[in-house]
């Protein structure tokens, strides 16, 4: 076995002055200043490449010195195994530019002129020249930064845009499909064929009947007046058609009249049916009970069709047309998504809210949306053949005072720009102001690249290292 295997198997070696440890090469102190007389020291690290670093030169415990390391030599760091052992390997300063400073890996405004861990043992992160930000808020990444960020850019151009306004909307009753019993006389309800609110019914079914004084002697006065005849029956023809109108004004049911004038018999009782097919509602009526002349009885209402109202923000309205397609979404039914149109915008504002009602009609022939439901509502506007500058919303940046973009300037360069939106949908969205057509935009890892610009602030308020190269 020669002399430089064993040295190898060793681990250590002594060639030409160079300290050789565990694959990591240091020079001895005084050889750095024979080639380092003009130029000073990024920092210090311990002689025995233990990651302990020091902005100022430094001995360990045994009286070594530290080691002064130069941006163009090598940086020996521990390498840390999965095992947790203490084997070490040697990582290069990148030979893109000086090291500015280290920043928080977590993205953490906090920075280090020297290399330090953090509270959970992550390194910090090296921040060189040519990726720091300029006086115009630029912040510059290197190629292979940009690729390991998987940083991706899209055209600003004219597109079409179609406005979408998501508002909370419920469903109700259609108001053109409800009926009211109310009868126009007294009375007493002698017998109750629906008895049960929410029943359903259908047309002509019957649904109470009834006794009243004043009707019977109505009946009764038509008949005396149809059996009079000869001389005495002198104006009874128009006594015959006065009482028959009285009974239509009582509200008396067509098929009663057409009973009475067929068989010439007055009735004790009349029997009140439903004037249409749906559900009740409201049953304000009890067997036995009196009633008065207006006393609204039922209420009945055709389900098979319901409305939606949404509450639209009175700054949003003025985009919205009848005939707007409009996507429902009713979380209490299957999440199920139904299509319809804007059938008509109320006139009036809700001086509490500010927000203006709009209509949608909707089928229900399952009857499965109920009143009072909850709904999403999406109304789409657009107009037709209206190009506008826009950009991906995937590209916008909100910090809660502005709105801004990252504009790919080439060779790594990215700017931030205020921008003004206008219309948008969920994928894209009008720009007013701040970039212009043909600029690239970053749609991709663009809140990283706008932490690392964030850094710039820290930078102007870094207060100077103490001895261990760490902040106070």
């Amino acid at each position: 076995m020669t002399r430089n295997v064993m040295l190898d198997l060793a681990g250590i070696a002594i060639v030409s002055g160079l300290f050789v440890l565990s694959g990591a090469v240091f020079l001895p102190a005084e050889a750095w200043g024979s080639s380092h007389d003009l130029s000073e020291p990024l920092y210090y690290q311990d002689g025995s490449g233990k990651p302990s670093y020091s902005a100022a030169p430094k001995a360990d415990e045994n009286g070594q010195a530290y080691v002064p390391i130069y941006e163009d030599k090598p940086l020996a760091q521990p390498d840390r195994q999965a095992s947790g052992s203490s084997a070490s390997r040697t990582d290069s300063i990148s030979s893109e530019g000086k090291i500015l400073y280290y920043r928080n890996p977590m993205g953490l405004p906090d920075t280090s002129p020297t290399p330090k861990k953090d509270s959970m043992g992550m390194d910090y992160i090296a921040v060189y020249a040519d990726e720091a930000g300029d006086d115009s808020g630029a912040v510059r990444i290197s190629p292979a930064k940009i690729q390991t960020l998987g940083v991706r850019t899209e055209l600003v151009k004219m597109r079409p845009v179609d406005r979408s306004t998501r508002v909370v909307g419920r469903v109700v009753v259609d108001e053109a499909r409800v009926v009211t019993i109310d009868p126009r006389f007294e009375g007493w309800i002698t017998k109750l064929f629906a008895n049960t609110t929410g029943m359903l019914v259908k047309r002509g079914e019957p649904l109470f009947a009834v006794y009243s004084p004043e009707v019977a002697l109505t009946e009764e006065e038509y008949l005396i007046a149809a059996s009079a005849g000869g001389a005495s029956a002198i104006g009874s023809g128009d006594m015959k058609s006065a009482t028959l109108r009285k009974l239509k004004y009582m509200g008396i049911p067509d098929e009663e009249i057409f009973r009475l004038r067929r068989t010439g018999v007055a009735n004790q009782e009349i029997i009140y049916r439903s004037p249409t097919s749906g559900t009740i509602l409201e049953k304000n009526a009890i067997e036995g009970m009196r009633f008065n002349a207006g006393s609204s009885l039922f209420r009945i209402a055709d389900l098979s069709s319901v409305w939606v109202l949404a509450d639209v923000f009175e700054q949003d309205i003025s985009a919205i047309r009848i005939g707007d397609p409009v996507r429902i979404t009713i979380d209490a039914v299957d999440d199920r998504a139904i299509s319809g149109e804007v059938s008509f915008i109320y006139p009036t504002v809700e001086s509490a809210t500010r927000t203006t009602k709009i209509r949608v009609i909707v089928p229900n022939a399952d009857l499965l949306l109920r009143d009072q439901m909850y709904a999403t509502v999406e109304v789409t506007s657009s107009e037709p053949g209206r190009d506008v500058l826009s950009l991906p919303t995937s590209a916008i940046l909100d910090n809660g005072k502005e709105q801004v973009v990252l504009v790919d300037r080439g060779e790594g360069r990215f700017e931030p720009h205020s921008v003004e939106i206008g219309t948008r949908n969920g994928a894209y969205a009008e720009v007013l102001r701040g970039v212009e057509r043909g600029d690239k935009v970053v749609v991709s890892a663009n809140f990283l690249i706008d932490s690392e610009s964030n850094l710039r602030a820290a930078l102007k308020s870094f207060v100077a290292p103490d001895q261990e190269g760490n902040q106070p």
